[in-house]
């Protein structure tokens, strides 16, 4: 093997491997390093998303929702069960086999592509240069016309609630369990939070969160957070605002937390508690002395709109970065280096990112909040259609939320879309299509939306912003 290479990508997750795979689309000389270890002491490609994050959560989720479907909403279909029960032996076996089959799939197409994959640890040096570690503690010197950084995040530990692995876990161990917790307590109220928080619930755990925030998910629009913290209540999730968590301790009878909110002091007890207040750019080790890449204060590696770290030859990618933590984020910028790096166009837009957090209902936004649209100076003007005059959602027995245009009231412009109902996740889709074509209302109020579909509420969402819904009543 070559010591020499067009391109090293420091990173195989959901930014470093599309970087090395549209390199190699490119012609380049390709090498992939990933030092992504499993519980089981076992090297993966994939980084936390495929391994430890949205492959095995949604796994979870989706065998979760089904045995709750199957417990609250198969009656009314007619469907009539007994007994029902679920193995999680064998729901965490689908999970892992799942993750097996994806993470591998990522190897077999860096393979394909003639990329040099090492599994291992990444470290670059000054003057384009890496080093790398092999699992066996050998060390080699690579050099490269090209490096990208795409080392990806780690769960932000919280000091008075330290991961012990058991009892006390993070997110990568709440995926892990092998029962159902009778008592779990979720600290942080975000999109990890709620995620996890709801699978276990479903299965039967008494779920409460603890957010210090005295705001539900600030983050979305404030009329899809209203929305969505009466379905989660409404769920069985026991949401507790503005409780700060002082104190966590493993006893005998389970982990003991002490926080405070509004009343004062309060003492919560978990058979499980769950860490999950967001996650740190992971850089450690990364950056050898002298290399001139400079890291924020809060742990970001500093880019410009191309991902370049102000070092001749080398980028970064992904959480490592600036903007949302998200996977699809990562990719489109490991996508647009590996043009860059070729002498090609490459683009990536961050106001046009969809966000997603997958519970029942799934939220999805892209573009502008209602506030941000005021905020910002907008004569905004709004169209909600909810999903319970959808005959789609109704059949489906999922007819909770709706879907929010917010547009420019002088142009027409639409500003963002904002969902929260079933497949949420899915339907954003067509949202972010207009707004990077620049979509007005009137475009999505003239696009045919098939009959009976879920795209429909988006469609007359549309319409309602100019009172010209016509599934529902307009005022």
């Amino acid at each position: 093997m070559s010591d020499l290479f067009d391109v090293i990508v420091i990173g195989g997750g959901p930014g470093g491997y599309p970087a090395a795979l549209r390199a190699a689309q490119n012609k380049l000389s390709v090498a992939c390093i990933d030092g992504w270890k499993n519980y089981d002491g076992s090297y993966a490609f994939g980084g936390t998303c495929l391994n430890a994050g949205c492959i095995p959560s949604k796994a979870l989720l989706e065998s979760s929702e089904l045995f709750h479907r199957a417990g609250h909403e198969f009656k009314a279909h007619g469907i009539s069960l007994s007994a029902l029960k679920m193995d999680i032996t064998a729901m965490q076996k689908r999970k892992a086999d799942i993750v097996k089959g994806m993470t591998g799939g990522i190897a077999g197409l860096l393979k394909a592509a003639g990329v040099t994959a090492l599994q291992g640890h990444g470290q670059l040096l000054p003057g384009r240069k890496v080093l790398f570690t092999a699992p066996d503690g050998s060390t080699r010197e690579l050099s490269a016309k090209n490096v990208v950084l795409a080392s990806g995040s780690v769960p932000m530990p919280l000091k008075s609630a330290a991961v012990d692995g058991k009892q006390i876990v993070d997110s990568w161990g709440a995926l892990e369990f092998d029962a159902v917790p009778a008592r779990l307590g979720v600290i942080g109220a975000g999109v990890i939070g709620l995620e996890l928080g709801s699978v276990w619930a479903r299965l039967g755990a008494k779920v409460t969160v603890l957010e210090a925030s005295a705001d539900f998910l600030p983050i979305a629009d404030r009329q899809v957070s209203k929305e969505a913290l009466k379905q989660f209540t409404k769920q069985g999730l026991d949401v507790r605002l503005g409780a700060k968590v002082s104190a966590a301790k493993v006893g005998k009878a389970g982990v003991d937390v002490l926080y405070t909110d509004a009343a004062g002091e309060q003492k919560a007890q978990f058979d499980k508690l769950v860490v999950a207040i967001g996650r740190k750019p992971f850089t450690d080790g990364l950056l050898a002395e002298g290399t001139g890449v400079r890291v924020d204060a809060r742990g970001f590696i500093e880019v410009d709109a191309h991902c370049h770290t102000g070092v001749e030859g080398v980028y970064a990618v992904g959480d490592c970065v600036r903007g949302p933590m998200l996977a699809h984020k990562a990719k489109e910028e490991g996508v647009m280096v590996g043009d860059l790096v070729a002498g090609n166009y490459g683009h990536t837009d961050l106001d046009r990112v969809p966000s997603v957090i997958y519970t029942a209902p799934e939220i999805g936004w892209v573009g502008k909040t209602e506030e941000q649209a005021r905020a910002a100076g907008f004569t905004v003007k709004l169209g909600v259609f909810p999903f319970v005059a959808s005959g789609r959602a109704r059949a489906m027995e999922a007819s909770g939320g709706f879907a929010k245009v917010v547009a420019d009231a002088a142009t027409d412009r639409i500003l963002g879309v904002h969902i929260i109902g079933p497949m949420a996740g899915e339907l954003i889709a067509e949202a972010v299509l207009a707004l990077e074509y620049g979509a007005s209302c009137e475009d999505l109020q003239r696009t045919i939306h098939a009959h009976p579909t879920l795209s429909e509420a988006v469609h007359e969402a549309a319409l309602a912003a100019d009172k010209r819904a016509i599934d529902m009543p307009n005022r």
